[in-house]
């Protein structure tokens, strides 16, 4: 297991611009692929990006290309969600999840942070 951290939500107006990130302690970072999905009240949690443990595949959600920017550096053990543009459909308790497959369903993340508010007002 992985312990995660975010830190970085706020609010933020219609278009701005907000990053977040994730501090990782525990076992080995690098042999995580990282996470970042965002959640609602009473709606299920939604994958918005993930990337593998290297660094070289990425994929995002069709909300979140063109948008949003994951990265990781796993010399820091941190993964960040760089998040233009932002919309009021954005707002949303965002985490970052930890998982030793490349995958996008949450079911397969086992370790997770305790989320960051992110308010985008209109």
């Amino acid at each position: 297991q992985v312990q995660l951290v975010e830190s970085g939500g706020g609010l933020v107006q219609a278009g701005g611009s907000l990053r977040l990130s994730c501090a990782a302690s525990g076992r080995t970072f690098s042999s995580y692929s990282m996470g970042w999905f965002r959640q609602v009240p009473g709606k299920e949690r939604e994958f918005v990006a993930v990337i593998s443990m290297s660094g070289a595949g990425i994929f995002y959600a069709d909300s979140a290309k063109g948008r949003f920017t994951i990265s990781r550096d796993n010399a820091k053990a941190m993964v960040y969600l760089e998040m233009n543009s932002l919309k009021p459909e954005d707002t949303a308790v965002y985490y970052c999840a930890a998982s030793s497959r490349i995958t996008i369903a949450a079911d397969d993340f086992g370790s997770w942070g305790q989320g960051t508010q992110v308010t985008v007002s209109s």
